[in-house]
């Protein structure tokens, strides 16, 4: 037996008030309005009256407050998985917006020569990878139940990619993966599929700030 579902919860708003790309720098934790998304994703997944066995993070401060609701909500321990944390970035620490974007200083340039990679950061070949690896750890963990993993927006989305057998090169406007919300994936035949997406923030979205994902 293995797990039912696995669960990829992304993190809730990150107190940004510089609104730079955060990337892996440390000590950028969740927003009152970020704690209050997380709230929600624990919130919906309770409400699926599922039996969620491990509850794992990332190991950025915003994913395990994030991850912190759940695991109490269940009555579980907060676990740590290297694997699913944010990819490296070049531009972390930087705006990438405005006039004074990273984006117009031709020091940059360089670095954004062959967005296909991408090749100002981590390889989306080796993102999907290591999610993909640790997705399959936790799934073979358990011998019953749900596993949640929370960790971010690039790293959701190159899964949703790899097992929708798309390009993981895209335009990162395109992704599908808001603050806390919820996508599930199953065994289905020979594989993993995704099964469902789920947005319980949507209400709390409006006035949020979200421009520090890589």
């Amino acid at each position: 037996m293995v797990a039912s579902q696995i669960h990829l919860v992304r993190h809730g708003e990150v107190f940004n008030p510089e609104r730079v790309l955060y990337g892996r720098l440390p000590e950028f934790r969740l927003s009152d309005l970020g704690s209050a998304m997380a709230a929600t994703a624990a919130v919906d997944l309770v409400e699926r009256g599922r039996p969620v066995r491990r509850v794992i993070a990332s190991p950025l401060q915003r994913t395990r407050e994030s991850a912190a609701p759940i695991a109490a909500a269940f009555g579980l321990p907060v676990e740590i998985d290297e694997r699913i944390i944010e990819p490296t970035n070049r531009f972390e620490g930087k705006r990438m917006s405005g006039e004074h974007s990273a984006l117009r200083d031709p020091r940059n340039w360089p670095a954004m020569l062959n967005p296909l990679r991408p090749s100002w950061g981590e390889p989306y070949r080796a993102i999907s990878a290591r999610m993909l690896a640790a997705i399959d750890e936790a799934y073979n963990s358990v011998t019953d139940g749900d596993v949640v993993l929370v960790s971010h927006q690039l790293p959701i989305w190159m899964v949703h990619r790899a097992l929708a057998g798309e390009r993981l090169a895209h335009d990162p406007r395109g992704r599908r993966c808001a603050l806390s919300s919820i996508t599930t994936l199953s065994w289905r035949g020979e594989g993993l599929v995704e099964i469902s997406y789920a947005n319980p923030a949507a209400d709390l979205q409006a006035g949020a700030t979200d421009v520090g994902a890589v």
